[in-house]
């Protein structure tokens, strides 16, 4: 069952709404910039349930005499339909246009038999900045979002740990590393976020974009590369490049402008955005992945009727499957667009030149991320962070970390 509160609109009478969406109202006056954008692109003030509209014309029914309405309201109370918010991840990309989008529009009411219907949008066409979409979640302003990990980096590194800058150079490592933080991340999502973790998406390797030529990371310095998270700018500062924090919708413009030299970012992604018109190479190397966690304010999960919770707990893993299959191809297919050696599906072929990898590159990536990227990392994310490490991800990635007595780690 919802938790229901009043609310009165100037004007009108007082009608009913769920708590999380009163939430959602107060925090618009406080964070304007998103609630009211959101709330435009996907009707966030509309009631989260109505009555299931009828089936007879609507001509129809606002000319039924007064005697007719009256025994109709005698009968029993029509079904109920629920309306579920969701912020989905990035617009233009595969994992929101063929994954995402199509599951909350028509799956999802498809198979509840039209009890539930959602309205999606991605994060940035919402105007919601993707470090934000967390945080809303916590505070229940988004009740059901898509969080990349990488944007908690600064504000609760621990969680994105699985997928560290270099800890990942192939999907199968990347596979066993989730697999075995999982049980923690969402133990931890909820404990600390108050966010009840659904499922964990995956987009394709993130691979290094240049406007002139490069042979591999090790010939990135004195370059000014775009990263989108602190743990790929630890990995290429010992290359002696230079990190550059750029939104995704950025990165084509500052690349244009030459405010930019090189951009980390999705083989497949960068396609999309047109980074292959402005860049001239591409390194096939698997910088990271790029993880995001569905999850939901957990009042906003506990409200659901029990049988649409096991309705998603049972088709979002299901969801989640297809991202992760989709997200292998996507890699390759990503190199393949990109340099224009097969027919691309998602658009005009590129003509970028790939770069080899080499066995010394990958000697140099595996350094860099013992010697910089991981001491960084624990350097931001404190006390008890090694013991995690060590737990959970020292088998997968093959890289332990030194044991410090607890004294010392304060």
């Amino acid at each position: 069952m919802a938790i229901w509160t009043p609310a009165c609109t100037p004007g009108r009478t007082s009608t009913l709404v769920p708590a999380y969406q009163w939430v959602t109202t107060r925090f618009f006056t406080a964070a304007t910039h998103v609630g009211l954008a959101w709330a435009v692109a996907t009707g966030a003030l509309a009631a989260d349930r109505h009555t299931a509209p009828s089936t007879q014309p609507t001509a129809a029914v606002a000319s039924t005499p007064t005697s007719a309405r009256s025994a109709a309201s005698a009968a029993p109370e029509a079904a109920q339909v629920l309306h579920i918010r969701v912020v989905g991840g990035l617009d233009k990309l595969t994992q929101f246009k063929q994954f995402e989008e199509p599951f909350w529009r028509d799956q999802l009411p498809r198979l509840t038999q039209g009890r539930v219907q959602a309205t999606v949008v991605p994060f940035d066409s919402a105007g919601i900045r993707a470090h934000e979409v967390m945080r809303l979640m916590a505070l229940g302003v988004v009740p059901f979002g898509t969080a990349l990990l990488s944007n908690v980096m600064l504000t609760d590194p621990e969680l994105a740990a699985m997928d560290l800058a270099g800890a990942n150079p192939d999907m199968a490592t990347l596979r066993r590393s989730v697999a075995a933080l999982r049980p923690h991340l969402e133990a931890s999502m909820r404990e600390r976020h108050g966010i009840e973790v659904l499922a964990v998406y995956v987009y394709p390797a993130q691979v290094v974009f240049c406007a002139q030529p490069f042979t591999g990371l090790s010939d990135l310095g004195g370059r000014r590369v775009r990263i989108s998270n602190p743990s790929q700018g630890d990995l290429i500062r010992p290359f002696g490049a230079q990190p550059v924090t750029t939104e995704f919708s950025q990165i084509v413009d500052q690349v244009r402008r030459g405010n930019l030299d090189c951009a980390i970012t999705g083989g497949m992604s960068g396609h999309a955005i047109g980074l292959a018109e402005v860049t001239s190479h591409i390194s096939p190397v698997a910088v990271n992945w790029g993880l995001s966690v569905f999850g939901a304010n957990v009042s906003a999960w506990k409200s659901l009727p029990a049988d649409v919770r096991t309705v998603l707990r049972t088709e979002l893993p299901r969801l989640e499957a297809a991202i992760w299959a989709d997200a292998e191809q996507q890699t390759e297919q990503g190199m393949r667009c990109n340099t224009g050696a097969a027919a691309c599906p998602g658009g005009k072929p590129g003509r970028l030149q790939m770069v080899s990898a080499n066995e010394q590159d990958a000697q140099r990536l595996r350094e860099a991320f013992r010697t910089s990227v991981l001491p960084s990392w624990l350097q931001r994310c404190g006390p008890g962070c090694g013991e995690v490490w060590n737990r959970w991800l020292a088998a997968p990635t093959g890289v332990a970390l030194p044991k410090t007595p607890r004294s010392q780690e304060r």
